[in-house]
């Protein structure tokens, strides 16, 4: 009997789905990868105090209630970038990148062959329209390295299939009659987009590739949003903006840094936080430097970054909410609401929002001849994404699908009809 998983390595959440290429008619189902919840965080935890490695909630829990050790999420955008080659240190010793992946990968199949009960050795794994943007290469690069990591790990038959089109698959199930489809797909990492016909007679078919009209997508989503939200709230309450002696603004790159998820542990070295120091004679406020030094001793950068994501989802439909910053300063904190979200994040809407007009242009159509815009990845519940994207494309139906498992799902339903068709 062939077993297969069909795996959504996220940016920011992961899913994976399995089945039985001989028993197609059941389909896939998503499995259970941190108690009961089908969706685990893209995060692992090498906890020094306990010395051992965490995974997901569990990761990201252990950090936050103070042990000792290094966090590390966001890991698919190392894929393609100049550090997958390179190694960080943990526990005082080198660790490649890439190890630190396959750990996660690995933690990924132990779950799916403990529900399926035998080893899984075919797999279709989900990947973006574009690793990389503008650089093919690089792109491929990302493409490959995954499947290397999938096969050091004991896959032996790794196939690719582009998230959205995953997602339009899962969202096929429940159409009755033809649509055309324009796929959002927005999670962590990227805004990935493609133009699909759906239909009943059409889900029959293994080779859709005269259905598939366009694919297009973009290297900003969620981690993105965090970034520049972060820089509007908690950043500025470190000096971000502020005039320093001369009148001049103080030096903004080292916010950038400390925003970004994968970037901040660089500050931490020994080198880095001397380098900080050197800053102060830009601060007219000393009190900014201060605050800023502290966080960098005390490696609360990703605590920080913790915050504003949260700080993002609860705004993310509308309402405020309190950015608490206590831990650096009593009473220190700003307050967060969806329309300092929409400011902030309203650059990147605009480019997401030209690439799916660029995708659509590209399958020859106007954006009139759109029947339905299929939304899924953690992202799109952001309002003012939704709204801008539902505005370029006036005509068609806003559809939601499961932000955290359509593209698993989707590619349980490719992994069945490729496996079967052997």
């Amino acid at each position: 009997m062939t077993s297969y998983a069909a795996i959504d390595f996220g940016t920011s959440n992961s899913a994976v789905c399995i089945g039985t290429a001989e028993n197609r008619s059941e389909g896939a189902h998503l499995v259970p990868l941190e108690g009961e919840r089908e969706t685990l965080p893209t995060a692992v935890f090498f906890n020094a105090d306990e010395h051992h490695i965490a995974y997901g909630r569990q990761a990201i829990s252990e950090y936050q209630a103070g042990y000792g050790g290094r966090l590390m999420r966001s890991l698919k955008s190392l894929l393609g970038s100049e550090l997958i080659n390179e190694t960080t240190i943990i526990e005082g010793q080198p660790v490649a990148y890439r190890d630190i992946i396959s750990r996660f990968l690995n933690h990924l199949k132990r779950c799916a062959e403990a529900a399926a009960g035998g080893e899984l050795s075919h797999v279709v794994l989900g990947r973006p329209v574009h690793f990389v943007d503008d650089n093919p290469e690089r792109d491929q690069l990302a493409e490959t390295t995954l499947r290397e990591l999938a096969e050091a790990v004991g896959f032996r038959d790794v196939r690719f299939q582009y998230e959205p089109i995953a997602a339009a698959l899962d969202y096929e199930r429940t159409l009755d009659r033809d649509r055309l489809v324009l796929v959002a797909d927005i999670g962590g990492g990227t805004s990935d987009f493609s133009v699909v016909r759906l239909g009943p007679e059409r889900a029959q078919r293994l080779d859709r590739s005269e259905d598939v009209l366009a694919n297009g997508g973009i290297h900003i989503a969620g981690t993105d949003f965090d970034q520049y939200l972060s820089l509007r709230s908690a950043m500025t309450c470190l000096g971000l903006g502020a005039r320093g002696r001369g009148g001049k603004q103080v030096p903004s790159q080292i916010y950038f840094e400390l925003s970004t998820w994968h970037q901040i542990n660089f500050l931490y070295t020994r080198k880095s936080l001397a380098s900080a120091a050197t800053l102060d004679i830009f601060y007219d406020q000393a009190v900014h430097h201060q605050r800023l030094m502290k966080v960098l001793r005390e490696r609360e950068g990703h605590r920080i970054a913790g915050l504003v994501e949260d700080a993002k989802v609860q705004v993310a439909e509308g309402g405020s909410t309190r950015l608490d910053l206590d831990f650096i300063e009593a009473g220190l904190g700003i307050d967060v609401d969806g329309e300092l979200l929409a400011r902030a994040i309203e650059g990147a809407i605009d480019k997401i929002v030209q690439t799916a007009v660029a995708t659509v242009a590209e399958a020859g159509l106007a954006p009139e001849a759109i029947d339905a815009i299929y939304f899924t990845g953690g992202s799109t519940g952001i309002r003012a994404l939704r709204a801008a994207l539902s505005a370029a494309f006036a005509k068609a139906d806003s559809v939601n699908g499961d932000p955290f498992a359509s593209v698993a799902r989707g590619l349980g339903v490719y992994a069945a009809r490729l496996f079967s068709a052997g």
